[in-house]
C-alpha cells in the first residue's frame, strides 16, 4: 500500500485520494497526499492507522455527556488513548484530530453571509448572527480540551500534548496538515494563556530545604548555567542567592518558569563572580561582591549582611515547559520576585539581569560571509563590518601581512586559541563590541530585537544598559557570543514606558554606553 502511495503523482494539495475505506455504515475514511511546501510529496500514513484513530475518535466526540462522571469518563479514555501511543501513532493521531475536528468550514462561510445579511435588520439581529459566527469558529477539539482541563493531571496532559505538536510541526512538509497543526496548538495555547494567567500561580522560594524533589528539578531544568553537581545546586539556593519558581494549583510538584538571582554589592558584569563555571583562558572565578570569597566553599552556612546587598541580578531565567510556549510567564515572574525582594531588603535599588547572547557568534559568521561574497563580486557593504583602523590592528595578530582579514576574522572566532592569548583578547575587544552592540541595538526582526533574550526583557521595559567583555568565557558563552554577556537593566518607575515604547513604537531603549558602541564609526 505504501509503495502504490509512494509512487503516486497525485499530489494537489486540495484534493484527496478518490479510494476511500468505508468501515461502518455512514462513516467513510479519506486518507489525503499533499503537497508539501517545498514542492515534493509527502508519503500519507498507512490507512490502518488512519482508520483506527478516526475510530476511535469518532467514538470519543460522538459520545454524548449524559452526566459530569460520563464527561470525566469520556475525557480519561481520550488522554489515557494518547498517552499510550508511540511517537509515531501521536503524529498520527493529531493530524486526523486536527483535519477532522476543527471548525466546520462551511458553517462559518453560513454564518459570515449571515452576519452580513443582518446588517439592515437591526441590532439584535447582527448580535444573534455575530454570536452564531463566534459558536462556529470554535474548533470541536477546543470543546473536548476545556473538559479534559477539568479532570485530574488534564492541564498537565495538554501542556505535554502542546510541546508534541511543536515539537513535531516542523517535520510536517505538506503545507495543508501543517497550517492544520498550528490551528490545533494555537487553540490549546488560547486556553493554557487563560488557565496560566497570574491569578492562578503560586511564587515559591525554593531553598536548600525545599522538598528533593523540587530541588532536583530545579537542576534538571537549569538551561542556561547547567548545575554541574550538588555543591553547585547548593550554591544556587544558599545565601545571597534567591531561586524563585512559579508553580500552577494544577501542577503543584511541577516548577513552570525558574528564576535564579544573585543578591551583590552592585550589577555584575561577569557569570563568573556569581557561579564556579568550567573556562577556557584566565578568567577569574571569584565572587566580587558578597559573600566574601571564602563563600564558594562554604556557602550554606555565611549568614547575609543586608547591608552589602543592594542589587539583585536575575542570572537565570528558563522555561521550564515546552507546551507553554509563547505563553508569557518570565516577565510576571520577574514582576512577583521584584515585590518579594523589595519587601525583604528595601535598600535594593538595581535590579538587573546577566544575560548570553545566543545567536551573536552565527550572525557574525553570517555576515563575514556576506563581506567576503560581496567582496569576491566586488561590491561594497554599507556599513563596512570592519573598519580600516580595525583592520589594521588586526594586521598585528597574523602572518602574512597581506592576509585577508575578514578570513582571519573568521578563522579567528572559529578556533578558541584567541581566549587564551591575551594581546588577541585585546585587538578583538573593540571590533567584537562594536558589533555586538550593533546586533543588539540595529539588527532587527519584524521590528523588534533580532535577539530572543533581548526581545524578552526589552518588551518586559528593561533598558539595554551595558555589554560585559569575557563575560562568559564558558564553552558555551564562548560559542554562543564570543564569550560576552549583556546586562538589561530594570528601572522600576520606567519600565511600563519602555515596554510600550517597544511593543508600540519598536523603540529600544538603550543607554548612552550601548548607543555610542552600536553607532561608532572610525
Amino acid at each position: 500500500m505504501l509503495d502504490k502511495y509512494r509512487n503516486s503523482n497525485f499530489c494537489d494539495q486540495d484534493l484527496f485520494f478518490e479510494n476511500h475505506l468505508k468501515y461502518m455504515p455512514g462513516i467513510t475514511i479519506t486518507v489525503p497526499q499533499c503537497r508539501s511546501m517545498n514542492g515534493g510529496t509527502d508519503i500519507p500514513t498507512t490507512v490502518h492507522d488512519v482508520e483506527s484513530t478516526s475510530r476511535f475518535l469518532e467514538s470519543v466526540f460522538n459520545s454524548p455527556d449524559l452526566s459530569v462522571l460520563s464527561s470525566e469518563t469520556k475525557c480519561q479514555r481520550f488522554v489515557k488513548h494518547y498517552n499510550d501511543l508511540n511517537q509515531e501513532e501521536k503524529v498520527i493521531f493529531l493530524k486526523v484530530l486536527a483535519q477532522q475536528y476543527s471548525v466546520n468550514q462551511d458553517s462559518v462561510v453560513d454564518a459570515a453571509k449571515g452576519v452580513t445579511a443582518a446588517q439592515g435588520r437591526g441590532e439584535a439581529a447582527l448580535l444573534n448572527s455575530e454570536e452564531r459566527l463566534r459558536s462556529v469558529l470554535v474548533p470541536r477539539y477546543q470543546q473536548l480540551f476545556q473538559k479534559i482541563g477539568r479532570i485530574e493531571g488534564g492541564v498537565k496532559f495538554l501542556v505535554n500534548m502542546r510541546a508534541d505538536i511543536l515539537t513535531k510541526a516542523p517535520t510536517i512538509h505538506c503545507e495543508k496538515e501543517f497550517a492544520r497543526l498550528k490551528v490545533l496548538q494555537s487553540s490549546i495555547r488560547e486556553l493554557l494563556t487563560f488557565w496560566f494567567s497570574v491569578g492562578f500561580l503560586k511564587l515559591q522560594r525554593i531553598t536548600w530545604e525545599s522538598s528533593c524533589d523540587m530541588v532536583q528539578k530545579i537542576s534538571d531544568y537549569e538551561a542556561v548555567h547547567p548545575i554541574r553537581n550538588w555543591a553547585d545546586l547548593k550554591r544556587r539556593v544558599g545565601s545571597y542567592r534567591r531561586c524563585f519558581v512559579f508553580t500552577h494549583k494544577s501542577m503543584p510538584k511541577e516548577p513552570v518558569v525558574v528564576l535564579h538571582t544573585a543578591l551583590t554589592d552592585d550589577i555584575s558584569t561577569s557569570i563568573h563572580s556569581i557561579i564556579r563555571t568550567p573556562s577556557l583562558g584566565n578568567v577569574r572565578q571569584e565572587v566580587d561582591s558578597p559573600p566574601p570569597p571564602n563563600v564558594e566553599t562554604d556557602h550554606e552556612s555565611h549568614t547575609e549582611d543586608p547591608s552589602k546587598i543592594n542589587a539583585a541580578v536575575f542570572y537565570s531565567i528558563t522555561s521550564t515547559q515546552k507546551g507553554l510556549q509563547s505563553v508569557d510567564l518570565g516577565n510576571y515572574l520577574i514582576k512577583k520576585a521584584v515585590q518579594e525582594l523589595q519587601m525583604e531588603f528595601p535598600n535594593i535599588r538595581k535590579f538587573s539581569s546577566l544575560s548570553p547572547i545566543p545567536g551573536f557568534k552565527d550572525w557574525l559568521i553570517m555576515e563575514i560571509n556576506k563581506s567576503l561574497k560581496a567582496e569576491s563580486l566586488s561590491e561594497s557593504v554599507d556599513p563596512p563590518l570592519l573598519y580600516q583602523s580595525e583592520i589594521e590592528k588586526l594586521r598585528e595578530i597574523v602572518e602574512p601581512e597581506n592576509a585577508n582579514m575578514m578570513t582571519v576574522l573568521k578563522g579567528v572566532l572559529q578556533t578558541h586559541n584567541w581566549v587564551s592569548n591575551a594581546h588577541v583578547c585585546q585587538v578583538l575587544q573593540g571590533p567584537l563590541m562594536r558589533l555586538c552592540a550593533r546586533y543588539l541595538y540595529t539588527e532587527k526582526r519584524r521590528g523588534y530585537a533580532l535577539n530572543p533574550v533581548a526581545n524578552f526583557h526589552l518588551s518586559n521595559g528593561a533598558v539595554l544598559w551595558r555589554i560585559n567583555w569575557l563575560g562568559d568565557m564558558s564553552m558555551r558563552g564562548i560559542n554562543q557570543s564570543c564569550g560576552m554577556m549583556v546586562n538589561y537593566r530594570y528601572f522600576l518607575d520606567s519600565t511600563e514606558e519602555n515596554s510600550r515604547k517597544y511593543l508600540e513604537l519598536r523603540e529600544i531603549t538603550a543607554s548612552d554606553d550601548v548607543k555610542d558602541w552600536a553607532t561608532l564609526t572610525l
